[in-house]
This record gives C-alpha cells, structure tokens and sequence, in this order.
C-alpha cells in the first residue's frame, strides 16, 4: 500500500468515523451520571455518610486506571519503537484528551466536604476531631500513628500532590498528542523523534504519579496500613485496564468503519498477548504483597485483610467472597482464556475477555476502596461497609458518569484528527503486521 493510499483511506475513516451526534449523547450520559454522583456526595456529607463520598472515588478510579495504563502504552510503544502498535496508538492518544477532563471530576470530593464541614467524610485523617475506629475515646489528632505520618498526610500537601500529579500527567497527555498530529500535518520527522523523548522521561514521571496517587487516593483511606508493593498493584491493575479498554475500542472501530481493513488479527493478538502478560503479573503482585503481609504478621498491616474476610464472630463476610472472585475470575478465568490462540485472534471471544477483565477490575477496586473502617458499637469499636448495598447503584452512575465525559472527550478528539498517523516512519509495518 503507497503513502497516498494511505493518506486516503485514513482521511475516508476520519470523515466517517466519530460524529458529534454520538459524541453529545455521551456527553449527556455523562453529565447525568455526574449529577446523580453529586447529589449523593451532599447527601453523604450532610447526614456523614462515607460510603456516597467513596461513590465517587469508584467512579474516578475506574477511568484514572484505564487512562494511566493508555498513557503508559503509548510511552512504551515510543520508547521501545514498536511497529506493530502503530495503529492502536493512535487511538489510546485520542482517549488521553479524557484526561483533563478526569483530573477535574476529582475535584468535587476532596473539596466539597472540606467546604461543607466534614473534611474527614472520605479520608479520615484530614479531619483530626474525628474517633479513630477501633481505639475507644481517641480521635486522629491524638492517634500516634497519625502523628508519625502528619508530614505527608494533612490537607494542604495532599491537595498540593494531587495538582502536581494533574499537571504531570495532564501535561505528558497533551504534548504527546501534540506533537504526533503535528506530524500528520507536516510529515516532519522531529515530531516522531519528540514523542521518543518525551516518552523515554515521560515514564518515569507517569511511575511517579501513578505510585504516589495510589498512596495518597486508595492506600490512605485506611492510614494505619501501609504496604510498598501498593503502588506496584495500581499499575499493574491500570496496564489491565488500558490494554482490555483499547482492544474494545480497536473492535468497535474496526466493525464501525474507522479501522476496517487496518486493524487486524495480529494487532489483537499482540494485544492478547500483554494482557496475558498482565494478568500473571496483577496475581503475582496481588499474591506477593498478600504473602508478605501474612508472613510478617504486623497488626498494624493484617488488619487490612482481616477485615476485607471475616466478622467479628469469625464467620465469612461478604468481601471473602469478592477475594474468591478476583482469585478465580479476575485472575485464572482469563489466563486459561488467553493462554488460547483463537481467544486472542477471534473478534468476540477477545471483546468479550477485555470486557470481563473491566468487569473484574472494576470489582479490584471495590475490594480496595470500599472496606474502610467505621466506629461501630461492639467489641472492636469498629465495622467495615459491607459489599452489596444500595451504594452500589451509585457507584455505577458515578462509574457510567465519568465514563460518559472521558468517551466524549475522546470522540471529539477522533473527529478532528486522521484514524491513523499517517507519517509515522513505521506506520506501513503497523498496517502490514505480521504478514
């Protein structure tokens, strides 16, 4: 295929591909779920109701992993000069316009309780009058354990970190994107050579922000835990997240028209392949960081999964069950489906596993987000959330919602920029991969 044919078949998939149309029904998808987030986080915060204001984090968390682990791909696939990925990379750079968008959906709960008087509605610690859960007549200002780590966790470096992560990650989005349409439109190779080398200090950063936010956002909702693999855990999750996202979107846009005829069975493959890769790798992390807890035996890091297996009368709670999922589903469920060839090759078999490993990591989140402590009047002096509850609708229009804006975002990109990089100095071994 000639440089020309090229051009045009990309141009004929941009002009047919995306439309305002469908671009607006999910920007209205998205602002309803939004709305029905934010009236549950005011509810939450006027009758102090954590579990509506980690409604939200869900719905943040969900589109900040598929976004992260789409920012790493398109890093990796510079810095490694992948041929292959071409094509998809083009996509995943369209879905990172989401990311300004995601960074300001996080605003509303870490601000709006702090505005409203219950600062600590989310993350206990930012409120030093509120009772520690399972130490009887102590409040965080006076627990030692908080005072230890006070210098990283209060209010203004917290929010001070998140900016920086925003702008960090924000800011590699946007440069990347700019420079590959950039040589779309001039077929001037610095461009190409700009994104390498953004990409080769971008990872760096990306690791950074992704590790620390982890820490900040998820690991300190309970913050007498802690754990160094937690960081390594997101990412993980997040390159699960990217890889299953971009192989449904690669699908739709083949069978839409976009990318008929370019993306192919060996781009799915490939795909197929990371996300096999990924998956050994979330288990082994997931299992590592379990192991090493249990064989420490430190109180002040079981407890986390104490609580996430057992009542207080050492029956099985609901969250052992969730644990039981992710082991069997989120974990063995794929790796024998992805271990097939024709699991990677065939259209529905391959949409349906990226679907399932969302599904799944959907349910991770749950599991690490949702359990946190509440004062309670029993032994213990405390009680975990338990899994089903009405919450959940919630947090399914908060996960619809911000899915919503992030989609929108990205169709609007895809409209104004070709289906593929036309320039790429490898873009002809992307169309013909492994022929």
């Amino acid at each position: 295929m000639s440089a020309d044919a090229i051009t045009a078949s990309a141009s004929t998939a941009s002009a047919s591909g995306s439309k305002k149309s469908l671009a607006g029904v999910f920007l209205i998808i998205g602002i309803i779920g939004l709305v029905i987030g934010l009236v549950a986080l005011v509810i939450g915060i006027n009758t102090h109701n954590s579990r509506l204001g980690l409604s939200w984090l869900i719905g943040f968390t969900f589109w900040f992993a598929v976004l992260t682990g789409m920012l790493f791909l398109t890093q990796l696939s510079y810095l490694f000069n992948a041929g292959w990925s071409v094509i998809i990379r083009r996509q995943m750079e369209n879905s990172l316009a989401a990311f300004k968008w995601l960074w300001v959906m996080l605003i509303p709960v870490v601000i709006l309780p702090i505005v409203m008087g219950d600062p600590g509605l989310v993350w206990k610690w930012m409120n030093p009058d509120a009772p520690v859960p399972g130490i009887h007549e102590t409040t965080v200002g006076n627990d030692v354990l908080y005072l230890h780590k006070a210098g990283y966790l209060n209010v203004p470096f917290m929010i001070g970190r998140l900016v920086v992560y925003a702008l960090v990650m924000c800011g590699l989005a946007a440069l990347l994107r700019k420079n590959s349409f950039q040589n779309d439109l001039t077929a001037d190779p610095k461009y190409w050579k700009n994104c390498r080398k953004i990409s080769a200090a971008g990872i760096f950063l990306t690791s950074f922000c992704a590790t620390f936010a982890a820490f900040d956002l998820y690991m300190s909702l309970s913050y007498h835990w802690f754990s160094t693999m937690y960081g390594v855990w997101f990412f993980a999750l997040s390159m699960r997240l990217g890889i299953a996202a971009t192989a449904v979107l690669c699908f739709y846009l083949a069978s839409k028209g976009r990318l008929k005829g370019i993306y192919k069975q060996s781009h799915a493959y490939f795909l197929g392949c990371l996300a096999l890769a990924f998956t050994v790798f979330w288990a082994y992390i997931s299992f590592s960081q379990y192991f090493l807890i249990y064989n420490a035996n430190i109180p002040e890091e079981t407890f986390w999964y104490n609580m996430r297996e057992m009542n207080i009368d050492g029956s099985k709670n609901s969250w052992w069950w969730v644990s039981m999922a992710l082991i069997f589903g989120y974990f063995l469920f794929p790796f024998i489906r992805l271990l097939w060839h024709g699991t990677k090759i065939k259209p529905k078999s391959f949409r349906f596993i990226s679907l399932w490993i969302m599904a799944f990591g959907l349910l991770d989140m749950w599991f690490n987000i949702i359990p946190i402590q509440k004062p309670a009047d029993n032994i213990l002096g405390f009680k975990t959330y338990p899994f089903l509850s009405s919450a959940l609708l919630v947090d399914i229009a908060m996960v619809i919602g911000v899915g919503g804006i992030c989609i929108w975002a990205m169709l609007r990109s895809a409209a104004k920029h070709e289906a593929i990089p036309i320039h790429d100095p490898r873009i002809l071994e992307s169309i013909h991969a492994a022929e």
